[in-house]
């Protein structure tokens, strides 16, 4: 893989982006708090369905339980972008690095916070299939799979992947990122709503710092000192 190109791949667009994804979850958030009726009701109804299901399915409960816990994990993700930003370091990209590992660690910061101001209760059952830590609003599992697929497709593109390699990794990151929000939902440990807030969350994350880099890289010249090793 070559290093980022001489000429920044523009980020036109993205600010928007983020503006919109951040206004949604706002929005999403706000009526989560005042708990808007249509919306519990419509949270209720898809939680009831699917966990109906999965109290007759135990095998396909262990498979999104695998899935949940280790494929998909926050940690696993987590791991990936450490990977990265190691990667990165050693090739000279310091900022580059440092900005991952800070876009990655904000974005946990943001979730933590989120679930800690708002409080909001997971679905309880009377037989549980799974369970869960912490507070329900946003999902974390959501808007880390988000967070890490979006930073890793970025830097794919920055790095000038070839289609081959671009699209299988996109596809891998759409499968992961839908499958994150499938499992928790199917597993009963959170509420429809609490997913849609994580992937909007994390996409804002996303867009918001993947602009920040780039208006950087043009102000202090492009792949200054980022792509070369000490």
């Amino acid at each position: 893989m070559h290093s980022p190109s001489r000429t920044p791949h523009t980020a036109a667009g993205f600010p928007t982006t983020g503006v919109i994804c951040a206004a949604l979850a706002a929005a999403l958030l706000t009526l989560v708090a005042v708990r808007w009726a249509p919306l519990m009701s419509l949270d209720r109804t898809v939680a009831e369905a699917l966990h109906r299901s999965a109290v007759t399915e135990p095998g396909l409960v262990r498979v999104n339980r695998v899935l949940t816990d280790w494929v998909w994990d926050p940690w696993t993700m987590r791991a990936l972008i450490a990977v990265a930003v190691i990667a990165l370091w050693w090739r000279g990209a310091r900022l580059l690095a440092v900005w991952v590992a800070a876009t990655s660690a904000l974005a946990t910061a943001v979730q933590q916070g989120m679930k800690a101001a708002l409080g909001r209760e997971r679905p309880q059952w009377p037989d549980p299939v799974d369970s869960a830590n912490y507070a329900a609003f946003p999902s974390g599992h959501a808007m880390t799979a988000v967070v890490s697929c979006g930073l890793l497709l970025w830097l794919l593109r920055l790095y000038g992947a070839g289609p081959g390699l671009w699209r299988t990794a996109l596809t891998v990151a759409v499968v992961s990122v839908v499958g994150v929000a499938v499992t928790r939902l199917y597993l009963g440990v959170h509420w429809l709503t609490d997913v849609l807030g994580g992937l909007l969350l994390g996409a804002g994350v996303v867009a918001f710092s993947t602009a920040g880099y780039t208006a950087l890289r043009l102000r202090v010249g492009p792949d200054a000192a980022l792509s070369r090793r000490p």
